[in-house]
């Protein structure tokens, strides 16, 4: 198998946001190149967000790309994980901002993972009212959905991404090499992103994620970034219709409700945000097939994938005692909600996708297969 060591040419998917458009740029050895950054917001500072674990890997790679564009380039270390998404790693940001002295022109670089990048996005959306930011996504979860389409948040401890704002990047970019330091758990949990795009908007897309997780899985160049490729194509469409999420791009959350609930309920990190959206998209796919939407030859064949991506597919119990009314409360926390209606994700397995509701009744039966599964 080749691994993303073997250089590809770039490739660009177009954000279409009008006056706030902007280039995802996908390719191999771009975190080096300063070429890789040109073109981007003039400014005396740089401010490079990381966290412990990416630092000592890429940090240097990207301060002497930023060097020769950037009089100054500083860095601010942030702990790695879900766990410290906070107000508390937040304000490490804007210490480091303020004790430089930074202005309103400084640029942030989120370089990291979807933690990284989100809580880099919500720096800089809040930061004077509004400073520039690039995403450097290190992970594949990153690199095919988080960095994409300008969401950036904190979690709260009643809720995953509750306090954050709508805020795009100046530009992405996805250098595939860096998903070869990336542990294996880690990369299923970024496939979990990679296969919701086929049950929401192609399913041609998700017969090719099938037919090539062996390769996705041995890291394969080609297949890498043919991954992120379309689903940042697939991405860059529904943003382009819906940037705020008014209505299209709730699709995007294929899996996320129940996937949500398992994280909250759990604890943050405990799960992985790919696994838990994993386990939640079989879940929805049970409920779709419950309502009438999809099939159970389609519930099989998902759950299948999920599991060949090395993902969980059997729900962890969160209440001994009432493990049904736990999921639901968390679940009525869930952004889509609508007057206390849970909103779901659900698909046909033909390729499309609808937010509805459904009975909580049908709700407990998933609830509780999932967990017996």
């Amino acid at each position: 198998m080749q691994s993303t060591s073997e250089n590809t040419v770039p490739q660009q998917v177009a954000i279409a946001l009008g006056d706030r458009s902007y280039s995802i740029d996908i390719g191999t050895a771009l975190l080096h190149k300063t070429s890789s950054f040109s073109g981007l917001p003039r400014a005396s500072t740089a401010m490079v967000v990381t966290n412990h674990t990416v630092a000592p890997l890429y940090l240097e790679q990207l301060r002497s790309a930023l060097a020769p564009v950037y009089p100054r380039v500083l860095q601010v270390s942030l702990p790695d994980g879900e766990a410290f998404k906070t107000w508390e790693s937040l304000n490490l940001i804007f210490d480091a901002l303020l004790a430089n002295e930074c202005d309103r022109k400084t640029v942030l670089f989120a370089l990291g993972g979807g933690v990284v990048g989100d809580m880099t996005g919500f720096a800089a959306a809040s930061f004077m009212r509004g400073v520039p930011f690039v995403q450097v996504p290190t992970t594949l979860l990153a690199q095919v959905d988080s960095s994409v389409g300008g969401k950036t948040a904190i979690n709260h401890p009643l809720g995953k991404n509750m306090v954050g704002a709508f805020y795009q990047p100046q530009r992405v970019v996805c250098d595939l090499s860096t998903l070869d330091t990336l542990p294996e758990r880690e990369l299923s949990a970024g496939l979990a992103e990679v296969i919701k795009y086929g049950p929401i908007a192609d399913m041609a897309f998700l017969d090719w994620i099938e037919a090539n997780m062996q390769g996705l899985r041995a890291r394969d160049t080609r297949a890498l970034a043919h991954a992120v490729r379309r689903s940042c194509e697939i991405k860059a469409e529904v943003v382009g219709q819906d940037e705020r999420e008014s209505g299209l791009r709730a699709i995007l959350n294929f899996g996320h409700t129940f996937g949500h609930a398992i994280e909250a309920g759990m604890g943050y990190g405990q799960w992985l945000h790919g696994e838990a959206v994993g386990c939640g998209m079989v879940m929805a796919a049970r409920l779709s097939a419950r309502v009438g939407l999809a099939d159970e030859a389609f519930v099989g064949r998902l759950q299948t994938l999920v599991e060949a991506a090395g993902l969980p597919v059997t729900a962890p119990v969160l209440d001994a005692a009432d493990n049904v009314g736990r999921y639901l409360s968390l679940m009525r926390l869930d952004k889509k909600s609508d007057a206390g209606e849970i909103r779901f994700v659900l698909v046909d397995g033909r390729g499309t996708a609808v937010v509805q509701g459904a009975p909580d009744s049908l709700v407990a039966e998933v609830i509780a297969e999932s967990c017996q599964a």
